[in-house]
């Protein structure tokens, strides 16, 4: 067996399967533009579930550090030092309260950023814009593709606000969902329903409505948490 990718114990968590990606980065047996082994295959290789490692990617995905490409693989994509000590705690460890609490600050962040953009968006942001749209649609019925189409595109609408403090917040937001989007992108229906939502908050932004683009995010929002509410009430 490849000693690279060596197995963890059965109790892994994805905290420690990113941080072994991680070192295997700065030890440079992984370097800018390598491309991991097929999802099926590293999971093997490391002994860890299929679950665990593509949370542990989708981590590493959305600090920039790895590029999931659909159809294509997984390729490393940058080795800055600031990316690589990224805290992960936050990522994996947040609870039933704090995963509720987070909706409430997204609400506050991105139903402003996204009235900002209504007002700033240039032709191109708004074309680029449309094509995440696309993704997202076509990845309706992908969980994991989904997750990535749908921080793309919240990515996006918060550069076209064009205020650097607010992105820095929607950054650190972004990282801190991955762990309420994993649970709720399985809920039979969620995916189609934000892929929905995600076409009238593009609509509003193409029309420059700048309250009808507040509240498509915020009815966007709305849903996602309600779905989250129901799952943990019955867990």
């Amino acid at each position: 067996m490849d000693k690279t990718f060596e197995p963890f114990a059965k109790d892994v968590l994805p905290k420690k399967i990113t941080a072994r990606l991680l070192s295997l980065i700065k030890e440079k047996h992984l370097r800018p533009g390598d491309k991991l082994p097929p999802e099926r295959e590293l999971a093997a290789m490391m002994q860890v579930s299929r679950p665990s490692l593509r949370e542990a990617l989708q981590a590493l995905a959305i600090m920039n550090i790895i590029e999931m490409r659909q159809g294509d693989g997984t390729y490393v994509t940058s080795l800055e030092p600031e990316l690589l000590v990224e805290p992960l705690d936050f990522v994996f460890s947040l609870d039933d309260s704090t995963l509720l609490e987070l909706f409430e600050a997204r609400k506050i962040v991105e139903v402003g950023l996204v009235a900002l953009a209504a007002q700033r968006i240039t032709a191109a942001e708004m074309a680029d814009l449309e094509s995440c749209l696309a993704k997202s649609l076509q990845a309706a019925d992908d969980p994991d593709a989904f997750l990535l189409a749908d921080l793309e595109l919240h990515k996006k609408i918060g550069l076209a606000a064009r205020n650097p403090i607010m992105q820095r917040f929607m950054d650190s937001i972004s990282q801190l969902s991955l762990a309420s989007r994993a649970r709720t992108n399985y809920i039979p229906g969620v995916t189609q329903q934000s892929a929905e939502d995600h076409r009238a908050i593009v609509a509003a932004l193409k029309s420059r409505d700048v309250e009808a683009a507040r509240q498509a995010m915020l009815q966007h929002l709305d849903n996602v948490e309600q779905r989250l509410k129901a799952l943990l009430a019955q867990e």
